[in-house]
């Protein structure tokens, strides 16, 4: 008999100690392991947590507050940037602050593309007297005439002194490990991100086929993006719903 009543208190004791164990913690009442996580939910999709930073702060435009970021990756020799580039600067303009927009210089190491990294530097020296978006239009305007032109930085120093520059803080800058060192810094993040190829954009952290570079195309992938319900909203109104 005292056998029985042993078993039967264990079994008491065991049932109330895992009844006990298993209650949420006080001030944790509402805790539902169904609830979305919403730290891993907004991660940037395509872009892994620990990528290089690139230059900071980047060139860029719009707004950093924006909830769609466009962040592409360019070589000033590269036909095929050149050609968008006419699209994003449409793009950067029709959307204002409802984006934020970032260029990153990723110079491919080819023979063909032999000034890129220079005029990269460049761009960014001219950057060091707010003047970037000047220097970058005119390199991607005019990428054939002085790709050709064997007085190239000749050519980019007029270009310079058509944009109001310094031109002698200019060149000083574009000899410094300044605006190289923002150019290193981007190329790294490129790396880290796998681009190969140029160019390469990332809609909030999606990668855009080039062939939809073009700004009825990006209109349509920009719309999705901000007509999306922010996660926060979808959740509020995911436990507005059962309760």
């Amino acid at each position: 008999m005292l056998i029985i009543v042993g078993v039967l208190l264990v079994a008491v004791l065991g049932g109330w100690w895992f009844y006990s164990s298993s209650k949420p913690a006080p001030g944790n009442k509402t805790a539902n392991t169904t609830t979305p996580n919403v730290a891993n939910a907004v991660k940037t999709p395509g872009i892994p947590a620990n990528a290089p930073l690139g230059a900071n702060p980047p060139n860029q435009s719009g707004s950093p507050t924006a909830t769609v970021k466009l962040e592409e990756f360019a070589d000033f020799q590269c036909g095929s940037c050149a050609a968008a580039h006419p699209a994003m600067n449409e793009i950067k303009s029709m959307y204002g602050s409802r984006i934020h927009f970032i260029f990153r210089n990723f110079p491919l190491e080819i023979p063909a593309h032999d000034k890129s990294y220079d005029a990269a530097v460049a761009a960014e020296a001219a950057g060091m007297q707010n003047k970037f978006w000047d220097m970058q239009n005119l390199l991607f305007t005019n990428q054939q005439a002085w790709t050709k032109d064997p007085n190239f930085k000749q050519t980019w120093k007029e270009y310079a002194q058509r944009i109001g520059l310094d031109v002698s803080k200019w060149e000083n800058d574009m000899a410094g490990i300044v605006a190289k060192g923002r150019v290193d810094e981007d190329i790294k993040r490129g790396k880290g991100l796998n681009v190969n190829a140029t160019p390469t954009l990332y809609i909030n952290g999606n990668a855009v086929d080039v062939s939809q570079m073009k700004v009825e195309s990006l209109k349509q992938l920009i719309d999705a993006e901000l007509n999306k319900k922010p996660l926060g909203a979808k959740v509020a109104s995911d436990a507005m719903a059962t309760e």
